[in-house]
């Protein structure tokens, strides 16, 4: 079995870069990189290819918005790593797909027992939300709490996670 890494923070505390260095320093060569973020707008583009710029040419990239636990099973043993990034827009676009509080628990859950069985090393990225002000919103309440929930059981199956600040990483498992 695999390892899972958890890492979470805030916005621009260095996450991604860490998860490719990890990555980067895992034994066996066969890197992969799934990437869960659309890119919609020119914003999102920008932000894509900054992402994309940052990794080199070893990890291959799949683009998968929703069907994260298919792309994981469908790497099989072809994998040595694997980094997700990231669950925060993951839990993003299921919202906009419009599935139940429910499901979108159960599919974290389902997540965090696929990386926690997968035959690969899984370094996983997800921001840090609940720190701030309570939402002025419902719709950014519930974000905020399905994302938390999510990365709580995500943490559990994880043999380590780690928070990033300032661009280092604090180990708090």
């Amino acid at each position: 079995m695999g390892t899972v890494t958890l890492i979470t923070g805030g916005a621009r505390s260095g996450k991604s870069a860490h998860a490719l260095t990890l990555a980067q320093q895992a034994p066996g060569g066969r890197r992969f990189f799934v990437a869960t973020a659309e890119a919609l707008d020119d914003e999102m583009r920008a932000r894509v290819a900054h992402h994309r710029a940052g990794r080199s040419d070893d990890f291959v990239t799949i683009e998968e918005p929703l069907a994260i636990i298919a792309a994981l099973l469908d790497l099989g043993s072809r994998a040595d790593v694997v980094v997700v990034d990231c669950l925060t827009l993951w839990i993003s676009n299921l919202l906009t797909a419009r599935p139940s509080d429910e499901d979108i628990l159960a599919e974290a859950r389902r997540l965090a027992g696929i990386l926690a069985g997968a035959p690969f090393a899984s370094i996983v990225v997800t921001g840090e939300v609940g720190d701030g002000i309570v939402p002025e919103n419902a719709s950014a309440r519930r974000f905020r709490d399905l994302l938390g929930s999510t990365n709580q059981v995500v943490a559990q199956s994880a043999e380590r996670v780690l928070l990033m600040v300032a661009g280092y990483p604090l180990r708090v498992k």
